[in-house]
């Protein structure tokens, strides 16, 4: 099912206010209608996938963790 606009704002905001930052910031993908790419200022941090399974609609948020990220920390 396909992510629109207005879904991918609607998101957009709640990440802003849950993790509060207005660094945050989703992107459609390209080729790509079902998910949005989330970025923390211009790192790509990972995929948001739209779920519309038997009615029921929700979002699943994946991030992958390299282990040389967490050396940095």
């Amino acid at each position: 099912m396909k992510l629109d606009r207005k879904e991918v704002q609607k998101l957009e905001s709640f990440f802003q206010r849950r993790f509060n930052s207005k660094g945050i910031t989703i992107r459609p993908r390209p080729r790509k209608d079902d998910s949005a790419e989330v970025y923390f200022g211009d790192e790509f941090v990972g995929v948001l996938f739209r779920d519309d399974e038997e009615g029921e609609l929700s979002y699943n948020f994946t991030m992958a963790i390299l282990d040389i990220d967490l050396e940095e920390a």
